[in-house]
């Protein structure tokens, strides 16, 4: 295998970080009557000396991702993060925006139009250009973060909205590498990235989603807000460049895996029934590392209805629809997506009416 290159700066120098072995790709979702065994790929995360940019080493993959439907969580962030830029001034009746969107589906166009914006024409300049995240899954960072800023109208913004790396780290979310991800940000390295581009940060304003979410507000002027610096700080004294906060991740891959496991095992054992809830792509390493299969988890359950009738990759588990979720009566259904909690007990209770439990990842992971 050949040396790593930064697939922002194409700098060399940089130590891996995150090795998970050999991992199914999670954009491909097999049938359910495909035996397998499925194609497996090297996974591994690369953090970049010079640049910062943690990152994908390598990617031999295509996407083609079934589309997933949007989390209620995600939609009310998607309103909170559009009312605080509001608030700030960004967004003016009359102005133009331009979005980048992220594959696995959303956007924010609608809200914005709704406060008298206008959507510019294709390769069009826009007042605001804004990129919820999209720009991770950009094989060449350099070119994806250079077209942006050429779309930003002079006196514009561009708004980027990404799962910060520190919180990736601080939980332990080692699955949200995954193939098709390219890019894993910290304030420190997209302070270089935007400035290799002409842009700098003015303000940020963060959320709870997925465990810590940051949406970044930069310009072509250099006046950043007394946020931005709070949150380099914070970063710097993390050490969040150095491969050895970074490299946190390992243990947590192991420590996770087993857990899960031992989890399910016990589970067998009393003769429970477990399903599991949410189909999405950071579930994927996460069963194939535990080498779960259906006399553990029956089902995992999606309201996609492209992932209906396949199974998770490099398992056999399939997958089903909430309805047949609901028919099994299961005694627990693991919750793959924790920020789901609150909308699945509301729109399925028949789970707890007939004696089942909802029980998330991060609980079980932890408790083992």
């Amino acid at each position: 295998m050949t040396e790593p290159q930064c697939c922002f700066c194409r700098g060399s120098r940089g130590s891996v970080v995150l090795d998970v072995g050999n991992q199914p790709a999670c954009d491909d979702f097999p049938a359910g009557d495909d035996p397998g065994p499925d194609a497996k790929y090297p996974l591994q995360m690369w953090l970049c000396a010079e640049c910062g940019l943690a990152q994908l080493v390598d990617d031999p993959t295509e996407p083609e991702e079934p589309r997933g439907v949007e989390p209620a969580a995600v939609v009310q962030q998607s309103i909170d993060a559009v009312n605080r830029v509001a608030d700030a001034g960004w967004l003016r009746p009359g102005k133009t925006v331009a979005e980048y969107g992220s594959p696995h589906g959303g956007s924010w166009l609608g809200l914005v139009t709704d406060r008298g914006l206008e959507v510019a024409g294709d390769d069009c300049k826009a007042d605001v250009v804004l990129d919820s995240f999209g720009v991770m899954h950009y094989r060449d960072q350099a070119a994806a973060f250079r077209e942006r800023a050429n779309r930003v109208a002079d006196g514009g913004v561009f708004l980027v909205q990404y799962h910060e790396l520190r919180a990736i780290v601080r939980q332990g979310e080692w699955n949200m590498l995954r193939l098709g991800h390219y890019a894993y940000y910290s304030l420190s390295a997209l302070v270089e990235m935007l400035r290799r581009v002409g842009f700098h940060p003015r303000t940020a304003w963060s959320f709870d989603l997925y465990g810590g979410t940051v949406l970044l507000a930069a310009t072509r002027d250099d006046s950043p807000d007394a946020t931005i610096d709070r949150l380099l700080g914070e970063e710097a004294e993390l050490g969040i460049r150095e491969p050895a906060f970074v490299g946190r991740l390992q243990e947590s891959a192991v420590t996770s895996a087993g857990g899960l496991k031992a989890w399910l095992a016990d589970r067998k054992d009393e003769g429970a029934r477990v399903f599991g809830y949410g189909a999405a792509s950071r579930a994927i390493s996460l069963l194939a590392m535990a080498d779960v299969d259906r006399t553990e988890m029956c089902g995992v359950a999606d309201a996609s209805t492209a992932k209906l009738g396949r199974r998770m990759p490099g398992t056999d588990v399939p997958i089903i629809s909430p309805a047949d979720l609901v028919s099994a009566s299961p005694d627990y259904v693991l919750l793959l997506l924790p920020d789901l909690l609150d909308e699945v007990r509301s729109d399925f209770p028949e789970i707890e009416a007939r004696g089942g439990e909802w029980v998330s990842i991060s609980t079980v992971v932890a408790a083992q």
